[in-house]
């Protein structure tokens, strides 16, 4: 509303004495504080590089140690020279840790960062749930280390060194979702190997095309990631890959029709492998046996779940389980007790699976991207067992393969908009763990999946065996 400010009274001079001081006080206090706070911020958001807050504690390039289950006293002694800048002294102490257990991808990766620290590099990052899940989180991590190990023994990429951030997510969404955003803000980050989970790489998959940073993860196999964008990668199958070929199996080689379905509702990667393998089951003449077996729910019993499907007629029972739940899809092969012949996503090729299962679960056929015995002529299993002392399983084979990819779209370009045009440039193709990596318009992997068996090895032991 108009207002006629003739008809105001004007106040006495004092008391513009008295507004004019007040206001000269409150902008001596608050105006430096307001210049400062803004200059503060304006620093943050041009470098991106260093993360603030609880989110720095997810992050290392060997200055904090995250996969806290694989610490020696010289590894400590790495991450705190690390921390320093004094790189010499880090790689000693890395060199002199890994003496005790060379088993430490961990230690192999802030190794080699130390060594490139003093030169120039590339920069990239892995994405993994060492909190929450250690043992998936170093299976991918060997991949990346030996990937990263042997390109810098080389001479590196196009005579830069190879540097890999390790970041923790623990497979939660919006964990996920924090990481996109401090990495994508990182220009240095040419690449994010992950996530892990489908639903944490769902969740951050947005973020990194918004940003147009190059995602590629190896291990999350929901359809929901195919076509998602134009920098979106995985060098794992999807889910409709790898159920047709288990469904044909099950039906017409296995003789079993009827097959009941136990799943996680709330994983993405499980629920789009329950989809797919029902439309892949009923396609081979299946039946697909209704019974209630959520491994999600708090109130889960596996002995009703094996009583409801052996009561409805179901000669099998499939599981596919989220990853850092795997125990209760366990639990339920503990209880099926051989009733029922058991089937798998590639959720259950884990070391815990044949340790917790044993006769249980002999016998489990599930499909996978890799397996040791796929390409005899292969270097990478011979030179995984020497590397890290042991048989690794398809998750570090992937991982290895996603890192090799990044490698080879590199050495084409070393910038983020330059990797991803070398992904999507026809006749794209790195050297992987057992064939080379190709992708498809859509950024899934070309590929065919492997069936494998759990067998018993001897007297006592168990493994995954190609079916044959």
């Amino acid at each position: 509303m108009y207002q006629d400010t003739n008809k105001i009274k004007s106040p006495p001079p004092i008391v513009f004495i008295i507004i004019l001081g007040l206001i000269g006080f409150g902008a001596s206090k608050f105006l430096p504080t307001l210049f400062a706070s803004k200059s503060s911020d304006t620093s943050i958001s041009i470098s991106g590089a260093s993360p603030s807050g609880a989110i720095a504690t997810r992050i290392s390039l060997g200055n904090q140690i995250l996969v806290t289950s694989q610490t020696t006293p010289e590894k400590q002694a790495g991450v705190t020279a690390f921390a320093k800048g004094d790189y010499k002294e880090a790689v000693q102490k890395f060199q002199a840790s890994l003496q005790q257990n060379r088993n430490d991808p961990e230690t192999v990766i802030y190794l080699n960062n130390a060594r490139v620290s003093d030169r120039t590099f590339l920069k990239i990052a892995v994405s993994v749930p060492s909190g929450s899940n250690p043992n998936i989180a170093q299976e991918i991590l060997r991949g990346v280390a030996q990937a990263q190990d042997e390109i810098n023994a080389k001479g590196g990429i196009n005579g830069a060194g190879l540097q890999v951030e390790i970041v923790n997510d623990n497979n939660l969404p919006e964990v996920a979702k924090e990481v996109a955003a401090a990495l994508a803000n990182d220009q240095k980050i040419l690449a994010v190997i992950g996530h892990n989970d489908s639903t944490a790489s769902l969740a951050a998959a947005p973020i990194y095309q918004e940003k147009k940073l190059v995602m590629i993860t190896p291990t999350s196999s929901t359809n929901n990631l195919s076509g998602f964008g134009s920098y979106i990668f995985r060098t794992v199958l999807n889910s409709g890959s790898t159920t047709a070929p288990l469904a044909e199996y099950i039906v017409k080689q296995a003789g079993k029709a009827n097959i009941a379905f136990c799943y996680d509702s709330q994983a993405a990667g499980s629920a789009s492998f329950n989809d797919e393998f029902i439309a892949s089951l009923s396609a081979s003449a299946g039946r697909l046996v209704p019974i209630v077996c959520d491994l999600s729910t708090p109130t889960f019993n596996p002995n009703t779940a094996i009583a409801d499907a052996v009561s409805q007629g179901a000669q099998g029972l499939m599981l596919s389980p989220y990853i850092d739940r795997i125990d209760r899809a366990i639990d339920v092969a503990l209880a099926n007790q051989g009733k029922l012949a058991l089937y798998s996503s590639s959720s259950l090729y884990t070391f815990q699976t044949l340790k917790d299962g044993q006769k249980d679960v002999d016998g489990l056929v599930l499909p996978v991207p890799w397996h040791p015995d796929t390409n005899p002529g292969s270097t990478f299993p011979k030179n995984a067992s020497q590397r890290w002392g042991g048989v690794v399983n398809w998750r570090t084979a992937t991982s290895f393969d996603a890192t090799q990819a990044v490698i080879a779209g590199l050495r084409k370009s070393t910038t983020r908009e330059g990797l991803k045009q070398a992904f999507k440039t026809d006749g794209f193709s790195a050297t992987g763990a057992s064939e080379d990596v190709k992708f498809l318009p859509t950024g899934d992997r070309a590929g065919s999946p492997i069936l494998v068996q759990i067998k018993a090895v001897g007297k006592t032991g168990y493994n995954f065996s190609l079916l044959r």
